[in-house]
């Protein structure tokens, strides 16, 4: 079968010879500190009869479909078309196949209830990180070495694997399996990725220091404060971000039109983006998704995607309307196949005239007819917003004077930082407007509902709250929110947004219920009706104590007490059915 699973059965203990294990480390899952970070760590090379190849993966017995084998083996390659010598980093997605392999750590959950949205571990994907090498060798039969090393994770910390790349692939390909094995035991001590916290990872003689976000954190804040361990040595190597993109370089040949790229990707519109190469086509995707932050991005979205990928038929098809996809492809035959897709936007190899970077220019999509077409944005959407004439002139001049890249790119990134905070924030307190006042909710009833979000309500609204109040920006903003709402992020934001309020609500009513009398309550009631309360407030426990409420310890404590106290106001039958609380 197509996706019968290799290495079936859980994970086991790795060997390694003569290594004694420490009590505490004996006592937790094998590789669980390594699953923090990696699923695993694959090695995929050229076979002259098989083509890419599967030589390794590690640790051997992880679990991958055929298809996503396939799925790595094609995508961890470079195509013909890209050329690439030397050594060349880019990543990947791919949708996982099937349901659950393993059970996951508890603190998969605690991580994604601190991490911001956008930085939450994928459930439904896999990222790959590619190490790729070709380099002339007259020993192989093609004349060339050919060969790719990929860390594939959950986590989209695009960064900091680029980074871990950059450090252990050359010594990969030195010194090959025994020095991988290494680096994945060096990794299996690494402290988990706890939000908010600033970590020391020793790998290959150096320690990298980076921050975890968290949803805590002030928006453009990444405090790098030391760790509470002693200062490492050597000195770290500090990353300013585990995610964050150098958006100014990424985005270079497309700063004219910045602001229709950011309301294409904010829409969940379909596009192509075609470049020489992966490493072009995957962080121009990964920059633009990245416009959108703090708002999570609910499309799909691939960064390098070829035409032997399990979902091309799903994507090129013609039957039905382009999917809400931004394609990162580095294949000419793509102009042809998905010339029904409403926006392509054809990048080159960076270039610059007259110190500036050459800005691609906003075409008709009916120019879009030969392989050999010419760079450009191809797309009939007109911009709702007008441009910020001011911020790009500021960009492009501080290119030309070569002003440090960090702080132009901080200057981008705040720029659209806050324009999605503009369009945000409105939408934010209208939905804040339909949470039930705090004194309508007591103890003994059922709470009253969130009421539901009218869309003519919201846009009446904008009049006295809207955006202007935030951002400088002029055009047709109500146009721009009912395109909004029939887009992927508008349901996903809705969506998240009134789970959080239905958790925010269980928690006051779980507080006026510890605040009310519970004694008064229970006199005159049936038996019936007290042990309801008692299950009810157990069930309520459970929950917050999962983390899935937002309440206080000190009102966990008094909800204990409360059930105690009912219990013991039950006749000695029913407190023995009842059990302890």
């Amino acid at each position: 079968m197509d996706d019968a699973r290799s290495g079936a059965g859980p994970r086991r203990a790795r060997d390694r010879l003569g290594a004694p294990s420490s009590g505490a480390r004996a006592a937790t899952t094998p590789w669980a500190r390594f699953s923090a970070w990696l699923e695993c760590v694959c090695v995929v090379t050229f076979d002259l009869e098989l083509g890419q190849a599967l030589e390794l993966v590690y640790p051997s017995d992880f679990q991958l479909t055929d298809k996503e084998k396939s799925s790595i083996c094609y995508l961890s390659f470079p195509d013909s078309h890209s050329g690439c010598l030397g050594d060349t980093q880019f990543s990947f997605r791919i949708r996982r196949c099937g349901g659950q392999r393993s059970p996951r750590p508890a603190a998969d959950g605690r991580y994604d209830g601190e991490a911001p949205v956008a930085l939450q571990r994928e459930s439904a994907h896999y990222f790959g990180y590619v190490y790729f090498r070709q380099v002339k060798d007259s020993s192989v039969k093609r004349g060339y070495f050919q060969k790719s090393l990929v860390l594939v994770s959950r986590l989209p910390f695009v960064r900091l694997f680029q980074a871990l790349l950059s450090l252990i692939g050359p010594e990969y390909f030195d010194k090959l399996a025994p020095c991988l094995e290494a680096v994945c035991d060096e990794i299996d001590q690494w402290p988990a990725p706890v939000p908010g916290q600033t970590l020391n990872l020793p790998v290959v003689g150096v320690v990298l220091q980076v921050h975890i976000p968290s949803r805590a954190d002030r928006p453009e804040s990444s405090p790098l404060k030391q760790c509470g361990q002693e200062n490492p040595l050597p000195a770290p190597l500090v990353l300013a971000s585990v995610h964050e993109l150098d958006l100014l370089r990424c985005l270079q040949p497309v700063l004219t039109h910045v602001q229709t790229l950011w309301e294409l990707m904010l829409l969940g519109e379909p596009l192509v983006v075609l470049a020489p190469s992966p490493a072009v086509s995957s962080e121009m995707v990964l920059a633009l998704i990245s416009c959108l932050q703090p708002l999570r991005f609910c499309c799909d979205y691939r960064p390098y995607f070829t035409i032997h990928d399990s979902e091309f038929k799903e994507f090129t098809t013609r039957t039905q309307a382009p999917p809400n996809v931004v394609l990162g492809v580095t294949n000419p035959f793509f102009i042809k196949t998905l010339q029904h897709w409403p926006h392509i936007l054809r990048v080159g190899e960076p270039k610059l005239s007259g110190g500036l970077p050459k800005q691609v220019k906003l075409k008709k999509p009916s120019r879009l007819k030969t392989l050999d077409t010419k760079p450009g944005l191809y797309t009939a959407y007109t911009a709702h917003l007008r441009r910020d004439k001011a911020l790009l002139k500021r960009l492009l001049r501080g290119l030309q004077k070569t002003r440090p890249a960090g702080a132009l790119s901080a200057l981008l990134r705040r720029h659209l930082l806050e324009l999605t905070q503009s369009f945000i924030i409105p939408l934010e307190h209208y939905m804040a407007s339909l949470m039930p006042l705090r004194k309508s909710i007591t103890p003994w009833k059922t709470p009253p509902q969130i009421r539901p979000f009218h869309q003519d309500d919201f846009l009446c609204s904008l009049e006295r709250a809207g955006p202007q109040l935030t951002c400088i920006l002029k055009g047709d903003w109500l146009g721009l929110y009912r395109r909004f709402f029939k887009s992927p992020h508008f349901d996903g934001w809705y969506r998240q947004r009134r789970k959080e309020m239905a958790r925010k609500l269980e928690a006051l009513h779980l507080e006026a219920i510890c605040e009310a009398n519970v004694e008064t309550w229970t006199q005159g009631k049936s038996e019936v009706e007290v042990v309801d309360l008692v299950l009810k407030l157990r069930e309520k426990l459970v929950r917050a104590q999962g983390h899935q409420l937002p309440v206080k310890e000190e009102t966990l404590q008094r909800a204990r007490r409360y059930i105690e106290t009912v219990i013991g106001s039950l006749p000695k039958d029913l407190q023995a059915v009842l059990g302890p609380p």
